[in-house]
């Protein structure tokens, strides 16, 4: 199996403080791997790590089978949390100037930006000032930036922030055709619910050490099923009662209970059926975020 990212019992100090504590991640070809963990857990300086812009004190960082070189330049792609376009600078001289810096000719950086816009439907922000776009589209333009060099490494922070709904969905599945392409995507967010959609591996940081790491699938295996979800036709009564449920939370269209064990969801059921006809029953997994405040202990910030 390929892996384009390697890395390897990786540490990083500033005097002394542990910024990242033996970290091991290895992201494959065509792979989007989820980086989590609050504010000050280590993300940060292991993406920059990743991007070659600091060193590890200890471990190595591999990318394409090799260490640092000046290739990487070609091969890395990066969106970063905080927005760097220059405002008052026009979309083509900004952009086709970051792509000859990541080796591509004028011409061919022109061609590739004149693609993404009509790909992202707005043509006509060629020679737009970033200034002139609203917060949604200046990330269109930040994403194309870091994608216009055609990287094989891509790392996406908080891609879809400031975004509305559509937009959104515009970029993520322009991250997904990217997957299909075969690029490997390190992707960090706080949005739990954009990680389990979109990545099959994931790595949670607490305080510059791994918490949980592996399949999504497998780790949600290892946490109990506390939620169940109860859709009727009428009323039921007396779920507050029953054995194994700790709460009961009655929405517009049915009830949502917490349970001790997933034996009580039979009880449930069979209490619901003498009273109503059922039209959703569901024992739920957890969700990533259920997981994350367990394991960290608090809500993501």
């Amino acid at each position: 199996m390929s892996y384009p990212l390697q890395v390897e019992h990786v540490t990083k100090q500033y005097g002394d403080k542990t910024a990242v504590d033996q970290i091991n991640l290895q992201v494959r070809e065509g792979e989007i791997y989820g980086l989590l963990g609050a504010n000050g857990a280590g993300k940060t300086t292991t993406m920059r790590m990743v991007l070659g812009l600091i060193y590890p004190d200890q471990g190595q960082i591999k990318w394409k089978g090799q260490g640092y070189r000046e290739e990487l330049k070609r091969l890395l792609g990066y969106l970063p949390e905080e927005r760097g376009l220059y405002p008052k600078i026009k979309v083509s001289e900004q952009i086709t100037y970051l792509a000859e810096l990541r080796g591509l000719s004028r011409k061919q950086a022109d061609a590739n930006l004149r693609d993404w816009l009509e790909r992202f439907e707005v043509p006509e922000y060629y020679n737009k000032r970033v200034e002139e776009l609203s917060k949604g589209n200046q990330q269109k333009i930040q994403f194309i930036a870091a994608v216009i060099h055609n990287p094989d490494i891509l790392i996406l922070d908080e891609a879809f922030s400031g975004l509305d709904p559509v937009n959104v969905e515009l970029l993520k599945a322009t991250v997904k055709s990217l997957r299909a392409e075969g690029k490997s995507i390190l992707f960090s967010s706080h949005r739990m619910e954009h990680v389990e959609e979109l990545c099959e591996h994931i790595c949670i940081l607490h305080k510059s050490k791994t918490v949980v790491q592996g399949s999504l699938r497998e780790i949600k295996a290892t946490f109990p099923r506390e939620r169940v979800l109860l859709e009727t036709t009428q009323a039921v009564n007396g779920l507050e009662g029953l054995e194994g449920v700790s709460s009961v939370t009655k929405h517009m269209n049915g009830y949502e209970l917490r349970i001790h064990h997933q034996d009580a969801g039979q009880r449930i059921l069979q209490h619901a059926m003498s009273q109503s006809a059922i039209t959703r029953f569901q024992i739920m997994e957890p969700t990533l975020n259920e997981i994350f405040i367990k394991k960290v202990g608090k809500t993501h910030e």
